[in-house]
């Protein structure tokens, strides 16, 4: 190819230490169109909330957990223990 000499990357114009992909090398051109298809398929993703982006699925429901407040299972008045008795007095 005629243009196999072009360096792959190019010094930019935006600073001293920056570089850019140059699009006359074959394999500038290559990195750019692959980065421009990325940053669409990730773009595209990331509206859908499919991938990587998706939301997460709902927790399923557990019971509560014990606290050291609650009463232990079986432990409830029975009936006949909620009448007030004869011997109290107010």
């Amino acid at each position: 190819m005629p243009n196999d000499d072009e360096p792959v990357f190019k010094r930019s114009r935006w600073g001293v230490h920056r570089y850019e992909y140059n699009v006359r090398n074959p394999i500038g051109l290559t990195l750019t169109v692959l980065t421009l298809i990325a940053a669409g398929v990730l773009l595209l993703l990331m509206h859908n909330h499919a991938g990587p982006f998706a939301t997460p699925d709902p927790p399923r429901w557990t019971p509560p957990a014990v606290t050291q407040w609650d009463p232990p299972i079986g432990s409830l008045p029975s009936c006949h223990t909620c009448t007030p008795s004869a011997t109290h007095s107010p």
